[in-house]
């Protein structure tokens, strides 16, 4: 069987359409992960990140939404923890969900007392434990934090779907 060839621009149009993200994942110098809230949903706990913009890298995409969301300036290097990917679900997002979650390290209280953030998107900081994010994130969104804060830990990148 002979395959036709197509153009880019029409190939793009026959094979998955995703979106991306990418986000930083710190925690305080306790260990404690440090999360915000979404003003969408504000059963929404989150990293700060975000979509990415067109022609940029997901590690570009991680500092420009932690700078818009937070203030803060991350200068460190690029170690990815984990992807995280979500399937076509229809109208609400039509187009896979493909994301990267970068190390952002340890925040001292300084700098944590020193976050602005964007009212736009979170309306406010909170730094927790494990057990004390459980009762107040979705199930998907704590086995997510879970497994993020493992990497971090073990030094291995991990997969996540859903």
């Amino acid at each position: 069987m002979t395959h036709a060839w197509l153009p880019p621009h029409e190939y793009v149009k026959t094979i998955a359409q995703s979106t991306g993200y990418a986000c930083l994942y710190f925690t305080d110098t306790a260990g404690r992960p440090v999360q915000l809230r979404s003003v969408y949903d504000r059963e929404v706990w989150q990293w700060p990140g975000g979509n990415m913009d067109p022609g940029e890298t997901p590690w570009q995409c991680a500092l420009r939404e932690c700078r818009e969301e937070t203030g803060m300036e991350f200068t460190g290097e690029p170690r990815l923890l984990g992807t995280h990917f979500t399937g076509h679900r229809g109208e609400a997002w039509p187009a896979n969900h493909i994301g990267f979650i970068f190390d952002g390290g340890v925040l001292s209280d300084e700098q944590i007392s020193a976050v602005v953030l964007d009212p736009d998107e979170h309306t406010e900081l909170l730094v927790r434990t494990l057990e004390e994010w459980k009762p107040v994130m979705a199930p998907e969104g704590f086995d997510r934090l879970v497994a993020v804060d493992a990497a971090r830990a073990d030094g291995r990148a991990v997969y996540l779907e859903g």
